[in-house]
């Protein structure tokens, strides 16, 4: 399979940008990668990049979008953060990635079981890490089962991945909302705007249409 070109770039659509993905996770979760010469995209993204879709996901080690989709070097613009949601900085990252160079489809991906969740969940608290936990913990109080203060914690691994659902939403939520260069591409139909959730026990993605 070669790199993307300014060509190929130019025939995809949203639409053509999310088969793309899922038949890259089929391909994952068969163990069947295709067959591209990584070196050689190395040569032939050396002067341009031309990718289709920029993936929002979380730092867990499990979680590498360019895995998971199949995708190889050139393919794929890949933010990422704890958590996965969104601010000034990654805003202008899916900004540059969709206004600037042509990708697609921007795609939010939560994942099962996620740390970051959890860390919200249980309102953690340390250092650095409590301003990032304060993003995620609207996801927690929007989910609003099991009222049961005593089962909404980490432990309970059920309301952890409704978060993370939540979490997902909520993100896409406040990238139409924070950013009127993507919300209006969306609006016209020039990219498209979708969330998803990773399943860490089968390596399943399953997209939110």
């Amino acid at each position: 399979m070669k790199a993307h070109t300014r060509e190929t770039q130019a025939t995809m659509t949203p639409e053509k940008a999310l088969n793309f993905l899922k038949e890259g996770n089929e391909r994952f979760q068969n163990n069947l990668k295709a067959n591209r010469n990584l070196l050689e995209q190395v040569n032939d993204t050396s002067e341009g990049q031309f990718p289709f879709a920029t993936i929002l996901s979380c730092i867990d080690s499990r979680v590498s979008a360019e895995l998971v989709f199949d995708q190889g070097l050139g393919d794929i613009f890949s933010i990422r953060i704890a958590g996965n949601f969104v601010n000034e900085d990654i805003l202008g990252s899916m900004e540059f990635g969709c206004k600037l160079a042509g990708t697609k489809l921007i795609v939010v991906l939560g994942h099962t079981s996620c740390g970051a969740i959890k860390g919200a969940c249980d309102h953690a608290r340390l250092g650095n890490l409590t301003a990032l936990i304060n993003k995620i913990e609207p996801a927690v109080e929007a989910v609003k089962e099991p009222a049961d203060e005593s089962l909404r914690n980490s432990k309970n691994l059920e309301f952890v991945d409704k978060v993370s659902e939540k979490n997902v939403l909520l993100t896409i939520d406040n990238v139409r909302e924070k950013s009127p260069v993507l919300a209006e591409m969306e609006k016209t139909g020039e990219i498209k705007i979708i969330g998803a959730m990773y399943d860490l026990s089968n390596g399943e993605v399953v997209f939110y249409e």
